[in-house]
């Protein structure tokens, strides 16, 4: 039997060697995302087994039963000789009742992380289970909240794109439709959106995170501040009832003079019925003048305006914005893959059947645990890869003019694929270093020139072109003489020179 000293000795040497693990688990590069949420799983993993040794090391050192406080006694009594050698003679007869027994030391099972982090094979691979239309945690599946969504009564029908962008506008939808069905609605989004967090950010404290939201519906219920539950006014609080002091009135008449609404607020306050005419409401009042307790026949079946009602329903409201807005908070947590997954959707509905079929022999392959970021997929067209690194769709290809090509002898032999990469590429560095070396400007005047026979023999247009242009101070520049003569200045330097002027 291990002693209890030997337990705190190995459960420190874990936490050491979980210490170390988890610190070469966060320095280890992650390429992919789906490495990413691999190893925040194994993180995940380490972190609670580290905080599980810990717990049993607290109970160890309080040592409520005195099993440590014995032990530590017995081996620094006068006796300390006498217990090592009996604790030998125990370990020697247990492994001669049990001599194929081999005690496996802690660093076996760290190494065997390390190289499972280092080479992760098939099994370890997939750290935790994704649906295929989640992707391994790139996108949301929303489907089946989608579906009890457009069931819901009063609820305005809209498509799956649409509910993507707006499952979270919950304070859009009046509170009068908000019913136990909507509740079991938001239960089912709460439970997928916590499921789907947990699972790509395992090392994330959900449920602080979530109670904080409640606690602060809780905090700002009153002042009528949370989203789509604004504080009652006194017209919603009319359906309630006033009481009214009936000792100022000594017949019904009396009550009959404040008319009928007031008579029906005074009656809704008692709980009793408030229909009739004015007389009948009067007396229906007056009669409750000085009695304890009423009349049963005279109460409402369902006292729908009473404290107690209104209490419940004031809890319903409040439950129901807890679940509000632990969905908010839920939402802002997956906005990256929620917009993905709009993406995708998008890019799905815009394939042909065709296409859609090939998408999704191309999207298992990519799921495969054996794939590598080198693999070239498939594309028997050869058609331009998208910016999914997918091949794009054939009539897109036909449409943009990806077919036609474009050779540019300035670029070097080049390939341009369509009219419009062909005339973009005028303005981009290798187009630009080729007429560098040709010593020719890179100007508007070249534009569509690709052979380098051209090239040359408009630049030398332009120079002859430029040369003409070009002002000659000789013979453009006027001097005026002595007597007012206007001349160029090559003869106003003759004439200087000889004197005549």
């Amino acid at each position: 039997m291990e002693t209890i000293l030997e337990q705190q000795r190995r459960y420190h040497e874990e936490k050491e060697r979980l210490i170390d693990a988890m610190v070469k688990e966060m320095l280890h590069k992650k390429i992919t995302y789906r490495e990413q949420i691999n190893s925040d799983h194994r993180q995940k993993y380490l972190l609670d087994r580290y905080l599980t040794s810990t717990e049993r090391l607290i109970e160890l050192y309080e040592d409520r039963d005195g099993q440590r406080k014995a032990e530590v006694a017995s081996l620094t009594g006068p006796n300390e000789f006498q217990e090592f050698y009996n604790r030998l003679k125990q370990i020697k007869d247990f492994y001669r009742k049990h001599p194929n027994e081999i005690s496996v030391p802690m660093s076996v099972e760290f190494d065997e992380l390390a190289k499972a982090r280092e080479n992760p094979t098939e099994e370890m691979a997939n750290m935790v289970e994704f649906t295929d239309e989640e992707g391994y945690g790139k996108y949301l599946d929303l489907h089946e909240c989608y579906e009890k969504y457009i069931n819901l009564k009063g609820i305005e029908k809209v498509d799956y794109i649409l509910y993507l962008s707006t499952f979270d506008q919950l304070y859009e939808i009046p509170k009068e439709r908000k019913t136990g069905e909507y509740r079991r609605y938001l239960l089912t989004l709460i439970e997928y959106l916590t499921w789907f967090v947990q699972r790509i950010k395992p090392l994330m404290n959900l449920d602080v995170i979530l109670e904080a939201e409640v606690d602060t519906v809780m905090k700002e219920w009153e002042s009528g501040n949370i989203p789509g539950w604004p504080k009652e006014t006194g017209s919603a609080l009319a359906n309630i009832g006033a009481h009214l002091d009936l000792s100022a009135f000594s017949s019904w008449e009396e009550l009959a003079s404040l008319g009928l609404d007031r008579l029906k607020s005074a009656l809704m306050a008692l709980g009793l019925k408030c229909g009739g005419t004015l007389e009948e409401r009067a007396q229906r009042l007056f009669s409750t003048k000085g009695k304890g307790s009423l009349d049963p026949s005279l109460m409402t079946k369902n006292k729908s305006g009473g404290k107690a009602s209104k209490e419940k329903e004031q809890a319903r409201q409040r439950d129901l914005a807890c679940l509000e807005s632990q969905i908010y908070r839920l939402a802002e947590l997956v906005s990256l893959q929620r917009a993905a997954t709009k993406e995708n959707v998008q890019r799905k509905q815009a394939r042909t059947d065709g296409e859609r079929d090939d998408s999704e022999n191309d999207e298992s392959e990519d799921d495969s645990p054996d794939e590598g970021d080198d693999d070239v997929p498939y594309n028997p067209k050869n058609l331009p890869l998208g910016w999914d690194g997918k091949p794009i769709p054939y009539w897109l290809y036909k449409l943009h003019g990806l077919n036609i090509s474009y050779n540019c002898e300035i670029c070097g032999n080049y390939v341009y694929k369509g009219p419009k990469a062909f005339q973009r590429h005028f303005a981009e560095w290798r187009h630009a270093h080729g007429m560098r070396c040709l010593g020719i400007p890179n100007t508007a005047h070249f534009a569509n020139v690709t052979q380098i026979e051209d090239a040359l023999a408009l630049w030398e247009k332009l120079k002859v072109q430029k040369q003409s242009e070009r002002w000659q101070p000789e013979t453009e520049e006027e001097y005026e003489d002595s007597q007012g003569n206007v001349v160029n200045r090559k003869t106003y330097e003759d004439l200087k020179r000889q004197g005549l002027l």
